[in-house]
């Protein structure tokens, strides 16, 4: 009885935390530790529930989450590795030998070696001084991995926002262009915006457009010139349109829409913001230390793209928080090495 009030109390805390948290901002990383934290300990709860009780429907619902555990921890990262080798000889095939599509192969690559060290388990071949210091690096790896099913689960959660039909302002995020055209992977987030467009033309005034990027050092126009042109011969009125044409990279689109905006309205306005459901998390992190208070919406990604799209995500949410995780795999490195010199000097 103790251990399932002391989960059932543990579950509804991280529960309410993770509901205020969420509500409040769901451009927050730490939303997805919050709510995993809710989960692992629901799960745990049901498997207690479902092994101290006599009901067979409680035992099938307390079982379910016991066995996915079970495979997770069994045969997940194999799966995982698998998954990865094929996802790359997919995306080569279908985009090209360019390096930005060897991130899943490489990912893969590192999943394999892993794997192979945990069966060959060097550490028993290593003398007692320096085994921390292997212990250490295993920290940091587990710790990365935590990072990255918080930051999926963040993501996860993030695409479930949907902006109510009140907009001032639309803001379409640059990509690129080819051939000083607009591109798949860029109309798709011009779509996503004329959808919300006329979805909120049907039942208020309908919201500007704002085309956010700049000249590129291989482009004849701006990302910005060329959207809004796309955008016109959807049917999209004129007036109903603004070009952003300076930005180069989502934190600009972001702080030079927010100055459009803030130059015609004030403070007193409503937006949102467009681009691939793949970039949505980062691009609403980059909104938020741009001062800007919108929520976006995104556009679908091919499957076969989406897991490199996240590796890639991934790796540039490392990078912006580079200072919080230097300092936590620091601390790491830091303790494993002085516990090595204490075992040098002991031994």
């Amino acid at each position: 009885m103790f251990i399932f009030n002391f989960f059932g109390i543990t579950t509804v805390i991280f529960l309410v935390i993770f509901l205020y948290f969420y509500l409040t901002d769901p451009r927050r990383t730490i939303n997805g530790l919050l709510f995993n934290l809710f989960f692992g300990s629901l799960s745990i709860l049901l498997i207690y529930s479902a092994l101290s009780s006599k009901n067979p429907f409680l035992v099938v619902i307390g079982l379910v989450p016991f066995f996915v555990i079970l495979f997770a921890f069994s045969f997940g990262l194999f799966a995982l590795m698998v998954g990865m080798f094929i996802n790359a000889k997919i995306l080569i095939k279908k985009e090209g030998r360019r390096f930005s599509n060897y991130l899943t192969l490489l990912f893969g690559i590192c999943l394999l070696l892993l794997i192979l060290i945990s069966i060959i388990n060097p550490s028993r071949f290593l003398s007692v001084k320096i085994q921390p210091l292997y212990a250490g690096m295993t920290f940091i790896i587990l710790y990365l991995f935590v990072n990255l099913f918080n930051f999926l689960t963040a993501y996860f959660l993030y695409q479930f926002n949907r902006p109510k039909y009140n907009q001032d302002f639309i803001i379409v995020l640059g990509s690129g262009l080819i051939h000083d055209k607009v591109p798949p992977l860029l109309a798709s987030r011009i779509n996503k915006a004329i959808e919300f467009y006329g979805k909120q033309a049907t039942v208020t005034t309908p919201p500007t457009i704002i085309f956010s990027g700049g000249k590129g050092s291989d482009e004849n126009l701006a990302e910005a010139e060329a959207m809004q042109n796309y955008a016109l011969e959807k049917g999209i009125p004129l007036e109903q349109t603004i070009k952003e044409d300076r930005s180069t990279n989502t934190y600009e689109n972001m702080l030079f829409s927010k100055k459009i905006m803030d130059d015609l309205h004030g403070a007193n306005y409503n937006s949102i913001f467009t681009t691939n459901n793949f970039h949505l998390f980062r691009a609403g992190l980059y909104a938020k230390q741009a001062g800007l208070n919108s929520q976006g919406i995104g556009s679908k990604t091919a499957l076969y793209y989406w897991p490199n799209a996240m590796i890639r995500e991934y790796i540039a949410l490392v990078v912006m928080n580079r200072k919080r995780h230097s300092i936590v795999i620091g601390v790491i490195l830091g303790f494993s090495i002085l516990l090595s010199i204490i075992e040098y000097m002991v031994l």
